[in-house]
């Protein structure tokens, strides 16, 4: 009896002294808008759920001690104390636009640095857009001056203009873009059998001409073209082509694997620089172009199937601009990472299911900007403002750090 007690009291101790020394998450004094989540605090929980009742695909995790509306009041959620390098003493979080239902702030964003301007496209394929085979995602954009002049407003809805642009040419379902020699190059997804993806140039001024880049490989239709990025070392084009448009059904069967391309528009020549992927999504590169970061969305496939990726994975980008070395950067916790990007520093960025999740460049999970609902895809303009998409909301944030983009490197 008396070796119990002496056990427990050792425990006891042991649990004081831990306690008394564990240092707290965040030294620093916090921004207005910013809370820190203690993931210790939650290591070991009352009641873990079953994977029927909560697996990260729908609604957002909610820490213990917090609620939904906790979680919005102040977005900025600080996970380790690098976080706060990162939005600066006084980061704004604004909602600048809204639709009832359909989702026209989805993908594609993309900073027009000439105007100030953001442009973003439609959800393809969405029930609620009508898009699809029975009409492309439409493209907008909005002017950055609008956007500051409410920043320090939280809800700003209806005083910043949303403006359609009409192309010259229809693009079939826009998805990703990046801003390249002054203008804006779109990843296409396409429309049926007959209209295939494509990469095309957009002039980002009237009339909105359009040039086809590419829409075949070696004869071949692609699946349905996602997103894109530059490489700052060799200025060639990176695309990924997961089959999101069979999956939404306006497209046909996939003719070709899920891979990610190299497209040299100089020369013509387009290989494949990666597969191994369900759903190879998003795409981006460090500063100076040493990483190359992939999302795979293949948990979202055919519906929900669980076993498959919610990942980032980083590759080392070759001195010839082929990839290597392909690791696990990063498992997201809400649903799935799209859009993803780097800030100068080459801190990553992943929207998901609940906001922009921030990660350095060991892929530590540093903080988030919460948005309580998916954040499909979101885009740097210079000075560390952010505009996130929200599929049925806009929203936009000024944080300290700032966006790499390839135009300097031009």
């Amino acid at each position: 009896m008396a070796s119990i007690c002496s056990i427990a009291a050792v425990a006891a101790l042991l649990t004081s002294s831990v306690t008394a020394v564990a240092p707290p998450v965040v030294k620093r004094a916090l921004p207005d808008l910013a809370q820190v989540i203690d993931q210790k605090a939650f290591n070991v929980l009352p009641k873990v759920l079953p994977a029927d009742d909560f697996n990260g695909s729908s609604s957002p995790w909610t820490p213990l001690n917090f609620t939904a509306d906790s979680l919005k009041e102040k977005p900025f959620h600080v996970y380790d104390e690098e976080f706060l390098d990162i939005i600066g003493p006084n980061p704004t979080f604004t909602i600048l636009a809204q639709t009832a239902k359909d989702p026209i702030f989805h993908e594609a964003v993309v900073w027009y640095k000439k105007k100030d301007e953001m442009f973003f496209v439609q959800n393809a394929g969405a029930p609620d857009a009508g898009t699809g085979l029975n009409k492309s995602a439409a493209i907008y954009k909005i002017s950055l001056k609008e956007a500051d002049a409410v920043k320090n407003t939280r809800n700003a809805v209806g005083k910043v203009t949303v403006t359609e642009v009409k192309a010259s040419f229809e693009v079939p379902n826009p998805n990703g873009a990046y801003q390249y020699k002054g203008q804006i190059i779109i990843a296409a997804s396409g429309s049926g059998p007959n209209i295939p993806p494509v990469l095309t140039v957009l002039n980002p001024e009237p009339p909105y001409n359009t040039t086809v880049l590419l829409n075949n490989f070696f004869g071949r239709q692609f699946n349905s073209l996602n997103d894109l990025s530059v490489n700052p070392r060799n200025l060639d084009i990176y695309f990924t082509d997961p089959s999101y448009g069979k999956s939404n059904n306006f497209r046909p069967a996939p003719g070709l694997p899920t891979q990610v391309y190299r497209f040299n528009d100089r020369t013509g020549a387009v290989t494949v620089a990666a597969d191994g992927f369900i759903m190879p999504n998003g795409i981006t590169f460090s500063p100076g172009g040493k990483y190359a970061y992939v999302t795979d969305t293949g948990m979202w496939r055919n519906g929900l199937e669980l076993l498959n990726p919610s990942s980032i994975y980083r590759f080392t980008v070759a001195e010839d601009g082929t990839f290597e070395n392909r690791k696990t950067f990063a498992f997201t916790d809400t649903n799935i990472p799209d859009g993803v990007h780097c800030d100068s520093k080459g801190n990553v960025y992943a929207g998901v299911g609940d906001g922009v999740h921030v990660y350095n460049p060991s892929g530590k999970l540093l903080g988030k900007i919460y948005t309580g609902r998916t954040a499909a895809n979101f885009q740097f303009a210079s000075d560390g403002r952010v505009v996130i998409t929200g599929q049925t909301q806009l929203f936009y944030a000024t944080i300290a750090a700032k966006g790499d983009f390839v135009e300097k490197y031009l």
